[in-house]
């Protein structure tokens, strides 16, 4: 049985599915002049949708024939696994293959199959006493640019921004940097202490979506819209 979070899965004629259709199309445009193979999702603090758009997203680009690798690099409390229903082994995932990454390594105990055919994930493993130091790490660097040649795109649900830097390092390493925020929990001033946080970091936010928008006739929606409309003036 596929996850109640896999909306564009389960009714891919919603208004939720389309919107979701339309960022992965407004992405497009947005990086017209360049190849995009990493997507990072990230939101200003837990509870926010990120985990729930990032599978959304993921099931988008594999609906229009991309080979996805989906990380869960959310290696604190990432959920991926349950929304896509694979083991989370302690002896696998992400946090293992980085720190026993070699240039010949198989990648069969690490990342998995999911229901979708266009879809692997490679779950978060155990948490590890050094989140920060692993993502940084030169073999993520390595794995990350050998990942890229076997699929047409890796999409990386990431940990919030406030309080942590995990996704502040992975955006170094990413095409597109996308911030979604909830319309129902996430508070105007957290917003913009993300982008501070990433202002800081160099960080660039290239759209930031809207979860749980409801305009009439919908219980989901999202949008996305270029950082040159969230700007501090």
């Amino acid at each position: 049985m596929k996850s109640k979070d896999l909306i564009i899965t389960k009714n891919p004629k919603s208004l939720f599915a389309e919107s979701i259709r339309t960022i992965r199309t407004n992405i497009a445009f947005a990086s017209l002049d360049k190849e995009v193979k990493i997507i990072i999702n990230t939101s200003p603090e837990a509870g926010d949708g990120k985990s729930f758009i990032t599978a959304n997203l993921a099931i988008a680009y594999a609906q229009e024939g991309k080979k996805v690798l989906l990380i869960d690099a959310d290696l604190r409390r990432g959920r991926q696994h349950e929304i896509f229903e694979v083991m989370n082994v302690t002896s696998g995932g992400y946090t293992n293959l980085m720190l026993n990454y070699k240039d010949n390594m198989d990648f069969s105990k690490y990342i998995f199959p999911t229901f979708d055919k266009n879809i692997d994930l490679l779950p978060t493993g155990p948490t590890p006493p050094n989140p920060v130091e692993l993502l940084g790490s030169e073999n993520n660097r390595r794995l990350l640019d050998r990942l890229k040649k076997k699929y047409d795109l890796i999409i990386m649900d990431c940990t919030p921004i406030i309080g942590l830097s995990d996704a502040l390092i992975l955006s170094t390493l990413s095409d597109i940097n996308l911030v979604t925020v909830s319309i129902k929990k996430t508070k105007m001033e957290n917003l913009e202490r993300a982008k501070k946080l990433c202002d800081q970091a160099n960080a660039r936010i290239d759209g930031v979506i809207l979860n749980q928008s409801q305009p009439v006739g919908s219980h989901y929606y999202s949008y996305y819209y270029n950082n040159d409309y969230y700007s501090e003036k």
